[in-house]
């Protein structure tokens, strides 16, 4: 009988820290799956990698355009500006107000423009809208500067991410490890192998993946992103049997409630 209890407890032990180890390793995401652009063998020596950067995004109807003219004349300024001059010192303070003082392209390509009236400016970069301005105001003009921005640059960040949401963009160009940073970086959880890109083309959208745990992504044409991309990153398998944290506190308190009922039974 003592040799069934002695076998009884060893068995009960056995499966005690079998299940204490299984439970730590199906919590835990291999390091190997959370780099970056990893290093795949040794014949990997690459250290520069081009990109072309085919990224200019052409103004599209519904597109908003903020647009300012600078001239040595306070009243030129007021008529080609009217918007800005009547917002006060806090017209620009906020997203709404750049939104309001922007020009919108109507369904036919136009933007309508004070002195030049319409012009026709669908498919064109920001930059030839900008020189196409200054040319038609340069019949009236001497001197003067054309500011052209595009107004809703937005990218939406989803999935396994810090800080899923909208993020406006500032600048003319952002690539998506600048992106994934605005939005505090992947999750752990994250499946790198597999973050999904949700582009707007004239035909609908269409959906890519990049794989960033490869370096070739600095070379990929989806390395920079486009406005209204949205990012999608996908969780690894088994998320669900996972922990945020691991709960040393269960597992230590199991193992002692564990250790009395085997004292207990001796």
């Amino acid at each position: 009988m003592r040799i069934m209890k002695k076998h009884f407890r060893l068995i009960f032990r056995s499966f005690v820290w079998l299940g204490i180890i299984a439970l730590f390793f199906s919590s835990c995401v291999p390091q190997k799956k959370m780099l970056y652009m990893q290093v795949k063998d040794n014949a990997d020596t690459f250290s520069s990698f081009k990109n072309k950067r085919k990224i200019e995004y052409r103004v599209q109807p519904g597109d908003n355009l903020y647009i300012r003219v600078v001239t040595f004349d306070d009243k030129t300024n007021v008529l080609l500006n009217p918007l800005v001059a009547g917002s006060g010192n806090t017209g620009t303070a906020n997203d709404a107000g750049v939104y309001l003082q922007s020009y919108i392209v109507n369904d036919a390509g136009y933007l309508e423009f004070p002195m030049t009236g319409e012009l026709y400016v669908r498919n064109m970069v920001v930059d030839e809208i900008r020189d196409l301005l200054r040319e038609k105001l340069k019949e009236y003009l001497i001197e003067l500067v054309v500011i052209v921005r595009l107004v809703n640059y937005n990218i939406i960040m989803l999935g396994e991410v810090d800080r899923p949401g909208q993020y406006k963009v500032y600048q003319t160009k952002i690539n998506i490890l600048e992106a994934l940073s605005m939005a505090g970086d992947l999750t752990d959880y994250a499946n790198r192998n597999k973050i999904a890109i949700i582009r707007q083309t004239k035909a609908g959208s269409e959906v890519l993946y990049v794989d960033l745990t490869k370096r070739d992504i600095l070379a990929s044409d989806f390395y920079y992103l486009k406005p209204n991309d949205i990012i999608y990153a996908q969780p690894v398998r088994g998320k669900q049997f996972a922990f945020t944290s691991f709960p040393y506190g269960i597992v230590f308190g199991f193992i002692s409630t564990t250790l009395l009922l085997i004292n207990y039974f001796q």
